[in-house]
């Protein structure tokens, strides 16, 4: 009967951290781009080069900020760029290259960036940072593990954008930059609310919306004509 019980008691404890689920809450993107729009003085296309880095970090674990592959990054972001690129009304030819932390030791790879950096009228470099601090993170889940996921447990991923602006000559033209936060609640009775509010879905709403705000911005502000 004791054995029963036992078991009982922990498959129990197995359920409960199972059914352990979340539900995430994108913050506001700040600062919003709010300046006036520029009337447009010219006609024409711009050709860019997108020079893009993903940046993770785990504040008290890593020492240093780490370049990630795209693949390890937010799922679908070719398709996020994408989606903002008619905010440049005055982007022609363009293409993407995506930095990975291996470049330090491949040359060739260096050299079809330096290329393209050269061969287009301007260069948007994006650098797009993931962070969020070890401590929170380490404690939230050994309090989730104490409580068999009872308790529900918030994580704070932080997320940045910084976009700069450079001419051929490799000439720094302007710099913006964004902030925004994922707030992620973790306990046992959130199952119902994760199909609403899934992380996956606030991670590419933050990105969709820095991208957007970005290029709204460096179009308004005429960096793209004043670059030619």
């Amino acid at each position: 009967m004791n054995i029963l019980r036992k078991c009982g008691t922990t498959g129990l404890a197995l359920l409960l951290l199972l059914m352990a689920s979340c539900a995430s809450f994108p913050t506001r993107v700040e600062p919003r781009w709010q300046g006036p729009a520029l009337q447009d003085q010219a006609e024409g296309a711009v050709s860019v080069a997108f020079i893009i880095r993903h940046i993770r970090q785990t504040q008290g674990l890593d020492a240093i900020p780490k370049v990630v592959g795209k693949q390890q990054n937010v799922t679908g972001f070719d398709e996020i760029l994408g989606d903002a690129l008619p905010e440049l009304r005055h982007l022609g030819a363009y293409a993407t290259f995506t930095e990975e932390a291996g470049d330090v030791n491949r040359p060739e790879r260096r050299a079809i960036r330096d290329s393209l950096m050269a061969g287009h009228d301007i260069t948007i470099r994006l650098s797009l940072e993931s962070s969020q601090r070890f401590a929170p993170v380490f404690l939230g889940g050994l309090l989730s593990t104490c409580t068999l996921s009872l308790a529900p447990v918030p994580y704070v991923r932080r997320y940045h954008v910084k976009a700069e602006v450079l001419d051929y000559r490799r000439r720094l033209l302007a710099t913006t930059e964004r902030s925004a936060e994922l707030h992620t609640w973790v306990q046992a009775l959130l199952m119902t609310a994760y199909p609403f509010y899934p992380p996956e879905r606030g991670r590419e709403e933050i990105y969709l919306n820095f991208l957007h705000d970005v290029f709204r911005e460096l179009e308004e502000r005429g960096l793209l004509r004043a670059a030619t």
